[in-house]
């Protein structure tokens, strides 16, 4: 049996007009090609659809099965069918991001807080990208754009910059590094330095200055909170680094000190990692405006 939409869209609409000529009228085709539809389905099922002596015109015990075939059917199609409309518009489809760096989430949720209010129809979803292989993610279409502070050559993805930001040395007031008016890598050496739980090679302090100088601190502990670093740093148990836009509620902090990495200080930059042919989407465009412009509000100084 060949079973078509338009079969399933013409026993309901029977079943609600109760008659051929209306229900003609309902699918905007002629009462003759109605009628010729019909017995062809018949036909194809071997058994009446319809009790035809009946007034109005009723459905047999076959025809209500496909009645409730199409009644679960046609809500689901036609809902495909408005998704695919917006998906057409630019109005919806999937933000699914990954993020390489634990602080992210700071300025990460107001964006994506002024993104859903225009974009309701975005399926929005975050995935640390800290336990997989995030870039890979993102070729493989299994994400849809990577928080990235280390763009690669790769065929198919563009990496767009973001924001500048400073990795910034901070560390307790009773501190001895407290005295000094920035840090340079020889001071990590005596130092318990507290980190995410990242490799070394993503996390500032360890690719801007201390592999470079072949300096190893006294200790590493690693912390997945920012709020626990911060609690462990005022509590003197250790130093830790930073970007601004995270210490900006410390720095008038009396617990705490901040400090430029040398003289001159390290500047870095996050890219979004999008796959080039999700450029054009609006919504991506969106976001990524947002995510140049909201950072800066948490890295101002009041």
């Amino acid at each position: 049996m060949h079973l078509e939409f338009r079969h399933l869209r013409t026993v309901k609409a029977i079943h609600e007009a109760g008659g051929l000529a209306r229900a003609a009228d309902v699918l905007h085709i002629t009462q003759s090609a109605l009628s010729h539809q019909i017995k062809g389905l018949e036909n194809q099922a071997g058994v009446e659809l319809f009790i035809r002596r009946s007034k109005p015109l009723k459905l047999s015990p076959a025809g209500l099965k496909l009645l409730r075939l199409a009644e679960k059917v046609l809500p689901e199609v036609a809902a495909l069918e408005e998704e695919f409309r917006g998906v057409r518009a630019g109005k919806s489809g999937r933000l699914h991001i990954a993020i390489e760096c634990h602080a992210c989430f700071e300025w990460l949720f107001p964006v994506l807080e002024q993104f859903r209010k225009a974009w309701p129809d975005v399926d929005v979803d975050i995935r640390p990208g800290l336990s997989f292989g995030a870039l890979p993610a993102l070729q493989k279409e299994e994400v849809d754009l990577v928080v990235s502070s280390d763009p690669e050559d790769i065929d198919g993805v563009t990496f767009s910059p973001l924001f500048d930001y400073e990795p910034v040395f901070v560390a307790s007031s009773a501190n001895p590094l407290a005295e000094k008016p920035f840090v340079v890598a020889e001071d990590f050496r005596d130092q318990m330095l507290i980190t995410y739980p990242v490799e070394r090679s993503r996390l500032d302090v360890f690719s801007q200055m201390l592999l470079p100088a072949g300096v190893e601190p006294r200790g590493v502990r690693q912390v997945e909170l920012t709020a626990v670093i911060l609690l462990l740093v005022a509590s003197n148990r250790g130093v830790a680094v930073l970007p601004d836009w995270v210490v900006r509620e410390v720095r008038y902090n009396s617990d705490y000190v901040t400090r430029p990495l040398t003289a001159e200080g390290v500047t870095r930059r996050l890219y979004a990692a999008v796959r080039t042919g999700d450029l054009d989407k609006p919504y991506m465009a969106h976001v990524m405006r947002l995510a140049r412009t909201e950072p800066l509000k948490l890295q101002r100084v009041e």
